[in-house]
């Protein structure tokens, strides 16, 4: 298994498993799959720090991870937002970890100062994989979305890059 930087050729397979979370989890707000366009988009951006990553196995894409501008302010210019999403097949095999290993170093070298990720709540694959990449949780922001017939709860954590 390798990480890379995703190839146009990978979109349909990032877009499959981001489906999947769209129509099974709360792990996105997303209630409707987005189209093909909004990866172009991800892919194409020359913003410094923005990222779109994929896990391939011998051509299978396991996951992605991307990072992008966390607001659209001059003054957050050296902070993205990121975010890693698996095949269900791939979780708990490290594939999250390396995904997320590459990205940081990509920021780092971007001269990102800091990133923050926002998972929903409950999920504690999820933060324990933020905790072993040196993510803090920095707050708990109550019921700001609804998806499933239930209110949800997001937890903002943060790292510091050098």
């Amino acid at each position: 298994m390798r990480i890379r930087p995703a190839q146009d050729a990978d979109l349909d397979a990032v877009a499959a498993v981001y489906a999947h979370e769209v129509e099974t989890s709360i792990s996105t707000f997303d209630l409707v799959p987005p189209p093909r366009g909004y990866w172009q988009a991800r892919l194409s951006s020359t913003e410094p720090g923005d990222h779109l990553l994929v896990a391939d196995d011998d051509g299978e894409v396991l996951g992605y991870a991307y990072s992008s501008a966390y607001r659209p302010r001059p003054a957050y210019l050296r902070t993205r937002e990121c975010s890693v999403y698996l095949a269900a097949g791939a979780r708990g095999r490290g594939v999250g970890r390396l995904l997320y290993d590459d990205l940081l170093a990509r920021l780092a070298a971007d001269d990102v100062h800091t990133v923050v990720a926002l998972v929903a709540l409950p999920n504690d694959a999820s933060l324990a994989l933020h905790r072993a990449c040196g993510f803090d949780e920095v707050g708990v922001m109550r019921e700001v979305g609804h998806k499933h017939g239930r209110w949800v709860d997001t937890a903002w954590l943060q790292r510091m890059l050098p």
